[in-house]
Formats: C-alpha cells, sequence, structure tokens
C-alpha cells in the first residue's frame, strides 16, 4: 500500500470506518482540495481543482452518495439531493468537469438521468456497454453503480471494467483526451426550467426533513 500510495504525488485522504472513506491519488497537481459534506457529516465528497499537463485546469468532484436502506435513509432523499448539488455545482463550474464515483444508482434512473440534464455531463457509458460494477460477489446480480461522467471538453479513448481486487464492487476505468476546442460536438441540450426545478426541489426537500 505505501508503494503504491508513493506513485502519487497529490493526495486527498478521508478515512472513515462507515464505508463512505475516501481517497483520491492523482500525479497531476491538485490544488484548492477540499473535503465536503453536501448532506450528511458522516458521507463526505472531494472537490479539487487539477492541473494537466498542458497547464490546462480542470474541476473534479468525486462522490459516494448514501443508498436508500431500512435501518438508515429509508428513502434517496439524501442521495438525490447530493447529486442535484453537484450537478448545480458543475453546470456553474467555470473549468471542465469531471464527476465520478459510487452514485449509488442505475445509469437509467430518473435520478441519474436529471442528473445528466442538469449538469449538462457526458456519461462515460453511452454507446460503449454497461460495465456493471457491482456486485463483485455475485455472478447473477449486477448493476452499474459507478459512474464517471465529463464535460463536453473531454473524449473517451478508453473504458473497462477492472478485476477483482477484494471489493464488492470492480473497479471502473476510463482515460480521457482533453480536447475542449470540440466541445461544441457534444454539448447537451441546456435543462428546461422544470428540470432546474426539480433539482432544486430534490434539494429543498432533503433541508427539510434534516
Amino acid at each position: 500500500q505505501v508503494s503504491f500510495q508513493n506513485q502519487y504525488e497529490y493526495q486527498v485522504e478521508v478515512p472513515l470506518d462507515n464505508t463512505y472513506g475516501m481517497v483520491l491519488f492523482s500525479k497531476y497537481e491538485l490544488f484548492e482540495p477540499s473535503v465536503k459534506y453536501m448532506v450528511e457529516d458522516t458521507i463526505p465528497s472531494i472537490h479539487t481543482k487539477l492541473v494537466l499537463p498542458s497547464k490546462d485546469t480542470i474541476q473534479i468532484f468525486a462522490i459516494h452518495p448514501a443508498p436508500p436502506t431500512p435501518q438508515h435513509n429509508p428513502s434517496s432523499v439524501d442521495r438525490d439531493a447530493e447529486m442535484m448539488k453537484i450537478a448545480l455545482l458543475s453546470k456553474k463550474s467555470k473549468y471542465p468537469v469531471i464527476v465520478m464515483g459510487d452514485f449509488n444508482d442505475v445509469a437509467w434512473s430518473e435520478t441519474t438521468e436529471l442528473f445528466q440534464k442538469v449538469s449538462g455531463l457526458l456519461d462515460s457509458r453511452k454507446g460503449r456497454g454497461l460495465f456493471n460494477t457491482f456486485n463483485a460477489k455475485s455472478y447473477i446480480m449486477r448493476w452499474p453503480l459507478d459512474h464517471i461522467f465529463s464535460s463536453g471538453d473531454f473524449r473517451v479513448k478508453d473504458i473497462s471494467l477492472g478485476t477483482d481486487i477484494g471489493s464488492d464492487h470492480f473497479p471502473f476505468y476510463t482515460k480521457f483526451s482533453f480536447e475542449p476546442q470540440l466541445s461544441a460536438e457534444q454539448k447537451l441540450p441546456e435543462p428546461s426550467e422544470q428540470e432546474i426545478n426539480t433539482a432544486k426541489s430534490q434539494i429543498t426537500t432533503e433541508n427539510k426533513t434534516s
């Protein structure tokens, strides 16, 4: 583990005992890295800017919203609120954006579809396969819960599912090229006023229940 960490000059580590701990390792410079607790004080997300070798700056959001569970967060309110908060931050960002993490939600759900429409980000999976990341312990029941979304400044060069590493999730790998001059070709339609209002209402609902 130490030798692995030594390969990455820039690190943000949030070790937790509740399975929501998070680490971000980068060979590229990170600046203004911060750990945010968008919905609950036990569920972190990592927000940072990253400097590419071209000296361009991009924005990274690494998230892991909590899934609906009977004993905690019985509805999807918390998860949906965090996703909508990140969607709105992504939409407002002046930098190209990558959002990645375990969304605890499938790509075709209403929430994930709304996230994409509001954020304007591209789903790296679309047109390339499901890449079911969970449950690595089951040979039958598997779903795509881990996602990587990016703004139109990026092109997917490679995408693949990693091998079993002992987790209940498989690693999910995407290689991008940075081509901002072609971003207009991939630009999604602007979200409707109704879609924006729906996203904001999901955030408001969470605020009322917390």
